[in-house]
């Protein structure tokens, strides 16, 4: 057994009510629930949520909302690991016994069946905690600079200043999609990003992280093309 964790509480401020506003014709969340529900892989498809509406809204879209978030996994400073750690102890506590529990963020419109059964298939091809959705970073960060107080800038790695890039390590960044991940890492509170995790690469043009209004208008123009674009088989 598999089972989904979406979690999606009340409280955003950058976005109000971004994970049930409407995004290309349904709530946003919809949009994680649908692919879960799609991928054929889950048991269970559980939203954590601290919000009544988001709850009914959930359940509309196909999911169960068997219990409410705790208020100290609701605010600002709960980490996705507590949250999907209470949800896979609820799970067992019921008497399931799943293999692997994936998180899907509920503002990953673009997150796709295909990319979850990679993923659990690399959570399968070793002695993983998790495998989650990552990608490349648009630019070499080995040759990124900071602005100091006098106006200049400051390389944050002054020694690769000639180096080329093509010469420079591969750098990957948390694409905000999905983690796939054990019980006992979850419920151990292992770190993600780590050596006992593996990355399933997304293409930088499928990935949109969605915390302001700016990433939000981003995303919808992004959207026509990303939806409906066929990658050739093995992409």
């Amino acid at each position: 057994m598999n089972i989904a964790i979406i979690p999606a509480r009340g409280g955003s401020k950058r976005i109000p009510r971004k994970n049930i506003k409407e995004f290309c014709g349904k709530p946003m969340i919809a949009w994680s629930i649908d692919a879960a529900k799609a991928s054929g892989l889950f048991a269970h498809i559980i939203v954590s949520t601290d919000d009544a509406e988001i709850a009914d809204v959930a359940k509309r879209w196909g999911a169960e909302v068997p219990f409410m978030r705790p208020a100290e996994l609701s605010n600002d400073f709960a980490g996705t690991t507590e949250v999907i750690a209470h949800a896979t102890q609820w799970a067992q506590d019921q008497g399931w016994s799943p293999e692997a529990v994936c998180c899907i963020y509920a503002t990953a419109p673009f997150v796709r069946q295909d990319d979850l059964q990679r993923g659990l298939d690399a959570l399968r091809s070793g002695p993983w905690a998790y495998a989650f959705a990552a990608t490349e970073f648009a630019a070499p960060i080995f040759r990124s600079f900071k602005q100091v107080e006098t106006g200049g800038i400051e390389m944050f790695s002054p020694e690769h200043f000639t180096t080329r890039s093509q010469d420079l390590p591969m750098a990957l960044h948390d694409a905000g999609q999905f983690y796939w991940g054990r019980p006992e890492a979850w419920l151990s509170g292992a770190r993600i990003f780590d050596r006992h995790s593996t990355p399933v690469l997304i293409p930088r043009w499928r990935v949109q992280d969605i915390d302001t209004s700016d990433d939000w208008v981003r995303a919808e123009m992004l959207a026509p093309i990303v939806m409906n674009y066929k990658e050739p088989h093995g992409a």
